[in-house]
């Protein structure tokens, strides 16, 4: 709500002021500027939601400034269009952020395009949308020095309550761990290109990391609840996760209200539970219950430590408090580096890149919308190029659920504008306040219901149109035929020139599996300072997969085979459960542990890799897979740690991890060959 009314007022405020001044063209330059970069205005830290917002004011400005230079030649415009188009289009490969400002900067010189002007008016007009888009990033930048690291904190304070939720409910073992986007989301907010430089964000680094090595102790824990057969064992184990919980929602409550918490009763409630589940495990149980309990109770007592570091330094963590952790206390993160974007759109310049075929296929629509609108010289017709540059995804699903949401929420909206300024709104205030509502319900809705987002936005645009005088009536006759052509032709080009998921999706997975092999590697060698980088890795090429197979999901199942996204969704199950299995060794390498230097775990380690090699090679050449099972090496381990006279508690553990390391794996192999099985019997069953 507090984002949706300063976006209100900001978008509100300019037609206002240049009514009441008698300057309403300039007011609605301003107004059409503060409503473009609206749209950048998303959570992260000031200087990232600085840089973004004037991004997005300054393509606007100078996407205006183009379009009324060269308005009045259609073939300049065609130019600049096209131009505008592929450059659009290929900021879909530098994420959504800046693919919206493409967008949006596309729509701006469309629009301006249309007007016609005089070229004298493109200063003018250009500077006043430039202004409206500055008021809105002074309005979102407005707390930045009363509440300095507020998204700092919010964002630690949603991993704490991720975290709470996980030792409430642990996950599905085929899932992946918990809280990791939101652990991204830190990374990038404390150690991004755009991090804050105050005294305060050192408690904050100090603060995420602790929360990382909580994040590893309690996803061990919750796979370890999941496989003690013991009832009375497993209970005593969920009451020590849940009164982590506990401790865990109180910070993460302090952290959103930036005052210190009491939490030495929580602490100790919790360190009842660990000496309760201590008693538990001391009676009589199962040998594989005895061992669990084992490295359950060591990565309890661990989590305890971790719990009252973020306790110790919560109250640090504020713009108001004395920096005292000391780099003893917990080893800071890797700063993470920003990928180059011109490296990344180097690399998407192929025809196999879903950045480069949707930017070909947005220059080809919106051309050819464009160069129809123009010959016909339809009335509004920049309604149609328009809404084909909005309408078109790169992804044919997104392609589709846009285009008819946007059509159902298009007519909406117009009806209901249109009535409501037809009967009733002929004043200048009474069409402000209606703006203020539509203005404030699609921000609010925005990301919530995209249909009724639509019918909102459509409402105000009708109305920002009433003010140059475009009748009701003729705005909704555009409107609606330019949504259905837009859609038709979107979806048209998409059908002619697809990029079907389902050839993307296997590299995506090839990419996933190769970073957790790298991340395994790392760990069975024992090198921690590399597993923030692995880790890192692992996290953005899981959110790769995780987009790929929505997509997939999304597409018709005639663009793939109808096993496909079984298969991948089996592939991804599998990997999550390796990377899962892994935890427990980082566990121990945290505690500061040594592996043991035993030939059995070099020779263990050795096969895991060639193993996850071939994998990857297959998944990516999709030749079937040659692959001999971990098992004889697993249990050759096993047997070495047994006898071995090293700690037993890191024996069990790295023990226990190894064999579901391979089990792991051995499953996804299996996957595999299955697949290559039935892909070489399908022929051969057709001849």
């Amino acid at each position: 709500m507090r984002v949706a009314l300063r976006n209100t007022v900001a978008v509100l405020a300019p037609l206002a002021i240049g009514i009441a001044i008698g300057q309403q063209a300039a007011g609605l330059a301003a107004t059409s500027g503060a409503l473009n970069t609206m749209f950048s205005d998303q959570p992260g830290p000031y200087r990232l939601r600085m840089a973004r917002m004037l991004a997005a004011a300054t393509g606007a400005g100078l996407a205006a400034l183009v379009g009324i230079l060269v308005g009045a030649s259609t073939p300049w415009t065609l130019l600049a269009v096209v131009a505008y188009s592929l450059a659009g289009g290929m900021m879909v490969a530098l994420g959504p952020m800046a693919a919206r400002v493409g967008l949006t900067s596309l729509i701006v010189l469309l629009i301006t395009a249309d007007m016609r002007l005089p070229a004298h008016a493109a200063p003018g007009v250009a500077l006043a949308i430039f202004g409206g888009g500055l008021l809105q990033m002074l309005f979102a930048l407005a707390a930045w020095p009363l509440q300095r690291y507020r998204p700092e904190r919010f964002a630690l304070a949603s991993v704490l309550e991720q975290l709470a939720q996980a030792a409430r409910a642990p996950s599905d073992p085929n899932a992946p761990p918990p809280a990791s986007q939101a652990a991204s989301d830190v990374v990038e907010t404390l150690h991004g290109e755009y991090r804050a430089r105050g005294i305060a964000v050192q408690a904050f680094r100090v603060l995420a990391d602790t929360c990382e090595r909580a994040r590893v102790e309690l996803v061990t824990l919750g796979d370890i609840g999941q496989r003690i057969a013991d009832a009375g064992l497993g209970e005593r184990l969920h009451a020590v996760t849940t009164a982590c919980a506990d401790v865990l929602d109180a910070l993460a409550d302090g952290m959103r209200r930036a005052q210190p918490v009491a939490a030495d009763p929580l602490l100790e409630a919790y360190a009842g539970k660990v000496s309760g589940f201590a008693d538990a495990a001391s009676g009589e149980l199962p040998a594989r219950d005895r061992r669990l309990a084992r490295i359950a109770l060591v990565r309890a007592q661990g989590l305890g430590g971790q719990l009252r570091a973020l306790a110790r330094n919560s109250a640090l963590a504020s713009s108001r408090g004395e920096i005292e952790a000391r780099s003893a206390e917990a080893r800071l993160p890797a700063a993470l580096r920003p990928a180059d974007p011109r490296n990344i759109l180097r690399a998407n310049l192929k025809l196999s890149s879903v950045a480069l075929r949707h930017a070909l296929r947005c220059t080809v629509c919106v051309g050819l919308s464009f160069v129809v609108e123009r010959a016909l010289a339809m009335p509004h017709g920049v309604w149609l190029p328009m809404t084909t540059a909005i309408v078109l995804k790169p992804d044919f699903g997104g392609t589709l659920r846009f285009g008819l949401l946007r059509t159902l929420g298009t007519f909406a909206g117009l009806l209901v504008a249109s009535v409501l300024i037809h009967y009733g709104m002929d004043s200048a205030p009474a069409k402000l306040a209606l703006m203020a509502l539509l203005c404030l319900g699609f921000r609010l809705y925005a990301q919530a219901n995209y249909a009724l987002a639509v019918a909102l936005l459509t409402g105000l645009l009708v109305l920002l149109f009433s003010f140059e005088g475009v009748a009701p009536a003729e705005a909704l006759e555009m409107r609606i035929i330019a949504t259905v052509l837009a859609a038709v032709l979107a979806l048209g080009a998409y059908l002619l020139w697809p990029t079907w998921e389902s050839e993307r999706v296997q590299p995506a997975l090839a990419s996933l599996i190769e970073c957790y092999r790298q991340h395994l590697r790392a760990l069975l060698a024992g090198d921690m300072p590399a597993l923030h980088e692995t880790r890192n890795a692992s996290r953005s090429a899981r959110t790769n997969v995780l987009a790929s197979l929505e997509r997939l999901r999304a597409e018709p199942r005639g663009a793939a085979g109808p096993k496909t996204v079984e298969r991948a969704e089996s592939l991804l199950s599998n990997a999550n459960r390796l990377i899962r299995a892994a935890i427990p060794i980082e566990a121990m390498l945290i505690d500061k542990a040594k592996l043991p230097e035993l030939p059995e775990l070099q020779r263990f380690a050795a096969e895991v890799d060639a193993a996850l090699g071939a994998i990857v090679a297959s998944l990516r050449n999709g030749k079937p897979l040659q692959h001999a099972s971990l098992r004889p090496g697993e249990r050759a381990l096993a047997a070495r740690l047994k006898a071995d006279d090293g700690d037993d508690a890191v024996d069990a553990a790295l023990a226990d991890a190894c064999d579901r390391i391979a089990d792991s794996i051995d499953s996804l192999a299996h996957i595999l060959r299955e697949t290559s099985a039935a892909a070489t019997a399908a022929p051969a069953a057709a001849g």
